[in-house]
């Protein structure tokens, strides 16, 4: 077999060769298992050699159907021909000179770009940084250094990263909090308006779940002590947990009402992922921060907070920063993603996507309502950015195991998936928006005969 490179002209079909994981991979685990730590786990141990469209290929030359994009981060595909050309034209050019030291455009590029893409036209400024994590953590900064005030206020089944701030922040406890704290202090977890397990009701979700937040920020917290209110407007890594129509937009109200620093945490949600650059967008929700990261820049390092500018400018000379935040190579590639995502509308590949996907879960979802072992109890989700939620028949108990066997049948037949959710019962599907829709059809094949196979 003639070695062929990834990115676009990676051949968009599945292959499976070796049982995966094959020999190679194999191999390669025991590798890794004699020189990386045991804390860093990986989903399923097949080595990447090659990636782009919708194909992961591995050191045995299957080829997986791609539906994670490395968690939300190749939106564009990997290797993308912008994101290459941008960032190997910069690679020639400098690697690195710090832009505390000496700064560069290409930073000053992405801020631009993500003053028009963000929502709402106020005056806005960006600062960039590595990770997710970090992203969330300078938002918190700012907004106290803003508002002078300690209390951060975030949600049940919230994620937002694995510092010790942003693990406080964080709901689960397995496997990102436990044995890790102490944990940093004035965080408060309140409700959030997750239809599927509201007791009394989705219809009721929406108003219910509000006032329950608010009462609880008013009585235990204080509004006047609230610095920040911290949110993702789709839920990730909590189960994609879609918050009740008319949520988001209180609590958006509660916080301007409190001068309390509103921020969107879509790190996982944004770039063209829903449907739209930013999922706020779909109730219209305008963020006074709002972070961003994994999408941002094609596969390579970079995060940024971007929101009004009269908060950004809060923090003083030199509090905001880091050696490698704002890489320019990490600048180049996102100016490239950026690049990739408008020439070929990805907005409309996401909602292309949803279309494709969402019926055919739903079919599954009433072929497995009731009868069988494994029972589909929910179908949530908005673009590219899906999932089902799998619970053990006549109730809404979660079921952990199922889907947990349910992702390992998919893998050996040759389709990548990830779980997630705070209960561990949710299969979420985050395919690349430039994946074909022949092997998007094929993947759900695959997803039907492996749920018909438990």
């Amino acid at each position: 077999m003639t070695a062929t490179a990834g990115g676009p002209s990676l051949p968009q079909e599945r292959r499976v060769v070796t049982a995966i994981p094959g020999p190679k991979s194999q191999k390669l685990q025991a590798r890794r298992n004699a020189a990386v730590a045991a804390g860093v786990g990986s989903v399923l141990p097949v080595f990447t050699t090659r990636a782009g469209g919708g194909i992961v290929e591995d050191a045995d030359g299957n080829a997986l159907i791609d539906f994670g994009s490395g968690i939300a981060v190749t939106s564009v595909g990997n290797s993308a021909e912008a994101v290459v050309r941008r960032a190997s034209a910069q690679l020639a050019d400098f690697t690195h000179s710090c832009f505390m030291v000496t700064p560069y455009e290409g930073y000053v590029e992405v801020c631009e770009e993500l003053a028009r893409l963000t929502p709402g036209d106020h005056a806005k400024k960006s600062a960039l940084f590595n990770s997710g994590a970090e992203a969330v953590e300078n938002a918190v900064k700012i907004a106290r250094s803003y508002t002078g005030r300690q209390a951060v206020v975030v949600f049940d089944h919230g994620y937002h990263g694995r510092t010790n701030l942003t693990m406080a922040l964080t709901s689960k406890n397995m496997p990102y909090k436990h044995s890790f704290g102490p944990f940093a202090p004035e965080v408060y977890r309140v409700p959030v308006a997750y239809p599927y397990r509201w007791l009394t009701g989705p219809e009721n979700c929406a108003e219910e779940a509000a006032a329950q937040a608010i009462d609880m920020i008013s009585k235990q917290v204080g509004a006047e002590n609230v610095a920040a209110i911290v949110i993702e407007p789709l839920l990730g890594e909590g189960g994609f947990i879609e918050p009740a129509k008319g949520f988001l937009p209180r609590i958006a109200r509660f916080a301007q009402d409190n001068g309390i620093v509103f921020v969107a945490d879509e790190i996982q949600s944004g770039f063209c992922r829903t449907g739209q650059w930013f999922a706020c967008e779909d109730e219209g929700v305008v963020p006074d921060l709002i972070t961003t990261a994994k999408g941002i820049a094609g596969g390579l390092p970079l995060s940024a907070v971007t929101g009004r500018a009269e908060i950004m400018d809060a923090a003083h000379s030199g509090g905001l920063g880091g050696t490698y935040g704002g890489n320019p190579v990490a600048c180049a590639a996102a100016l490239g993603a950026i690049e990739t995502m408008r020439e070929q509308d990805l907005c409309a590949k996401a909602r292309r996507i949803e279309e494709i996907m969402k019926p055919r879960l739903t079919a599954l979802q009433e072929k497995h309502a009731h009868d069988g072992p494994v029972r589909i109890g929910d179908v949530r989700g908005r673009g590219a950015m899906l999932a089902i939620e799998l619970v053990k028949p006549g109730g809404k108990e979660p079921d952990p195991a199922a889907t947990a066997a349910l992702a390992k049948a998919c893998h050996s037949e040759g389709l990548l998936v990830l779980t997630t959710g705070t209960y561990g019962n949710v299969m979420r599907f985050l395919p690349p928006l430039v994946i074909g829709e022949d092997l998007l059809n094929e993947g759900l094949d695959i997803l039907e005969g492996a749920l018909s196979s438990l």
